[in-house]
């Protein structure tokens, strides 16, 4: 789906929280309403956290509707003292505080179905900024609010994380939208895996240089997703065309765009095969199957997996040879390559996918952390294996969570591959032609 943007409006973030400063909590909240906006259209330029200070986050306010038309905060919209926005943005606009009867009858009516005594200082969340608009919270117990100010508008959130997004949703990125009118921008994003974002942007210099079109390359373990963004009166035929071209110089190299999901991916080329997969796993210990599971519907293509962390499981329960796995331990090509028709064959899949390898932090059998072998057994075919380059400085905790989410990765891409007739390689360079032929 084309997001498309109103480019003359802009949009601050600001997250308010001690806990946020101190790492206590991670900022979700900012990460997903700029993925919501820029979905809308609505363009964020800059993102704000703040403690719970008065001072702080009227300074803040202002400073935020001096660069951009609105602000959005989340959090300080509670019950106890530290939750300052109210007060904040009643001192913002040079009103009072003042107690809402609706919003009181409202809390107190949760509070009796509940079934529990009304602590005084609850009443604080019946308190708003005179003249300031009540967004509605079908979610809990904290209204939203909407607060005009001489720079702009400000619209306050809870922070509680489904509170905040039902609110967002339901009432806020509307009239946001409302507000910016005309469409002048329009955004596409495009999702590839395997491969390094050098590599891609190396690819998409000729995209680069079209007028009134800007990339953006937004890395994660194991993937790299392509932004477009085309402006202008005519953005969205700017926006066709780009992203034509994009498709047309990555290749097989997409997997999907937007919102899709790798393993959503893979569901949904199963289903439209009538085929099935299973998955071992040792260095991964189940997240491959996670994935595959996340997906709604997944019963239908995914029918099990096996978890075989120690070594002589992979026997017994696989069938991997008992004498190739004395002679080159668990992490060997040929032992991915077992794993991988034995899962397949033992739980009756279309596919067997399997991963074995060091994760770290410590090397194993000699092999340094980062070896990764993944294997994938088609219907009726010889197992593929890559060994793709897991190469992750240091050696730690962190590293071995990144070479784990890496390793699903890798896994599911290879399956995708594999499920298109599709060179086990990605980026390993096929034509057009060869492209439509294999479908």
């Amino acid at each position: 789906m084309i997001a498309i943007g109103r480019i003359a409006m802009r949009i601050e973030l600001l997250t308010i929280g001690d806990e946020l400063l101190l790492g206590d909590t991670i900022n979700g909240n900012a990460a997903w309403m700029g993925q919501r906006l820029a979905e809308s259209g609505i363009e964020v330029t800059r993102s704000v956290v703040v403690s719970d200070e008065l001072d702080v986050i009227i300074a803040a306010v202002d400073e935020a509707l001096g660069r951009a038309d609105a602000v959005i905060t989340t959090g300080g919209l509670g019950p106890t003292y530290d939750d300052l926005t109210r007060d904040a943005l009643a001192k913002a606009a040079g009103v009072a505080l003042v107690r809402d009867p609706m919003l009181e009858k409202r809390l107190r009516a949760r509070v009796a179905a509940a079934n529990r005594p009304l602590a005084p200082m609850a009443l604080r969340m019946a308190e708003v900024p005179e003249g300031a608009g009540l967004l509605g919270n079908s979610a809990g117990s904290a209204p939203g609010l909407r607060v005009e100010l001489p720079g702009g508008v400000a619209y306050a959130l809870p922070g509680v994380p489904f509170e905040m997004r039902t609110i967002m949703t339901e009432v806020v990125i509307p009239e946001l939208v409302e507000r910016a009118g005309d469409p002048q921008v329009a955004r596409r994003t495009l999702r590839t895996a395997g491969v390094w974002e050098s590599v891609i942007a190396t690819r998409l210099a000729e995209v680069e240089a079209l007028d009134g079109i800007k990339l953006a390359y937004l890395p994660s373990p194991g993937e790299v997703k392509v932004r477009i963004t085309a402006s202008g009166a005519d953005a969205v035929q700017r926006l066709s065309g780009a992203e034509e071209l994009t498709r047309d110089l990555l290749g097989t190299l997409v997997y999907g765009a937007d919102n899709e999901t790798l393993a959503g991916v893979v569901h949904r080329l199963l289903i439209e095969r009538e085929r099935t997969v299973a998955a071992a796993e040792s260095l991964t210990g189940g997240l491959i199957g996670a994935e595959l599971t996340a997906v709604p519907g997944a019963s239908k293509t995914f029918v099990g997996g096996m978890i075989t962390y120690a070594t002589d499981r992979k026997h017994t329960l696989l069938g991997v040879p008992d004498d190739l796995l004395r002679e080159h331990g668990a992490v060997h090509p040929e032992v991915a390559a077992a794993m991988a028709a034995g899962v397949r064959d033992r739980l009756g899949a279309s596919y067997g996918v399997a991963v074995t390898g060091v994760a770290g932090p410590e090397p194993q059998d000699g092999h340094p952390v980062g070896t990764v072998y993944i294997s994938v057994a088609g219907p009726g075919n010889e197992p593929i294996v890559v060994s793709p380059q897991l190469i992750v400085p240091g050696a730690s905790a962190e590293v071995r969570d990144v070479i784990r989410r890496l390793t699903v990765v890798h896994a599911l891409e290879l399956l995708r591959r594999d499920i298109l007739g599709l060179d086990a390689e990605p980026g390993a360079g096929e034509s057009e032609e060869d492209r439509e032929e294999k479908g």
